[in-house]
């Protein structure tokens, strides 16, 4: 009997002695959590695309709390977040958010661009990137396997035909297909994109003409009726400056190739 006293007391002594040390480390080692830190991570979409320059929505939340990052650099967020960050931050309106639009610039589906091999491999346009620049014809333009649309955190990009394609009225403009697509066929323009050349080929007219039916040729036409100037052939492409563009339209209409639409 006082063997078993003994054990309940000792072990007694030894869970009030780790208690009180528990209690102690929990006091000495605690750190002051920002209420506005579960407002803000609220607050954010939760895609962590790192189109904010950060890792995470988290890490973009705490550079906001430690004042080392705006509000307006959440594209998948828009406006709304914009506005509840800065209400949550108490900061005033500033400059908002910039809307940008991704394009993919090509214009080669099934019908206009055929495949020069039979590609049997991974099905991502990473992997086919690989081989020979992949299973297209032009190595310039969308492999269409959907690299970007499995990575596009506001569901904006399908492919049809093999071709990649983005809905505007989804689009963000977070860059994150982007950083996945191995051709460098889509861009990101600040709207509003009003023309857009369908094509990022730089190879010589005579090579593209078997490779691409709508392809630019870098023929001039559009920069000889370019009223402001905007329009230019560089590397045999076209290419457009689009702080000079009036979205007119004239290019458009004596395009030979109506690769610019």
């Amino acid at each position: 009997m006082n063997t078993i006293a003994t054990a309940i007391i000792l072990l007694s002594v030894t869970g009030l002695i780790c208690a009180v040390l528990i209690t102690v480390a929990s006091k000495l080692m605690f750190v002051k959590v920002d209420p506005r830190m579960e407002k803000i991570q609220n607050a954010l979409p939760g895609a962590n695309c790192g189109a904010c320059g950060f890792s995470s929505c988290e890490s973009y939340a705490a550079a906001l709390l430690k004042d080392e990052a705006a509000t307006n650099l959440c594209p998948p967020g828009g406006d709304n977040v914009y506005e509840r960050l800065n209400a949550i931050l108490g900061v005033g309106a500033g400059d908002g958010l910039s809307k940008k639009i991704a394009i993919v610039q090509c214009i080669g589906d099934a019908v206009t661009m055929e495949d020069k091999l039979d590609y049997v491999g991974i099905n991502t346009c990473f992997a086919a990137a690989k081989y020979y620049g992949g299973h297209r014809a032009c190595t310039f333009g969308c492999i269409g396997f959907g690299d970007c649309v499995h990575v596009c955190p506001s569901s904006a990009i399908c492919v049809e035909s093999k071709l990649a394609r983005i809905d505007p009225r989804k689009c963000s403009g977070c860059e994150v297909c982007l950083k996945v697509c191995p051709t460098g066929v889509i861009s990101v323009e600040a709207e509003p994109v009003s023309v857009v050349v369908m094509c990022k080929n730089t190879e010589k007219g005579a090579s593209l003409k078997d490779k691409c039916k709508k392809g630019c040729i870098g023929c001039q036409k559009c920069v000889k009726v370019c009223p402001t100037g905007a329009m230019a052939i560089k590397e045999s492409l076209a290419v457009i400056d689009y702080t000079k563009c009036s979205g007119c339209g004239d290019c458009i209409e004596v395009c030979i190739k109506k690769c610019i639409v």
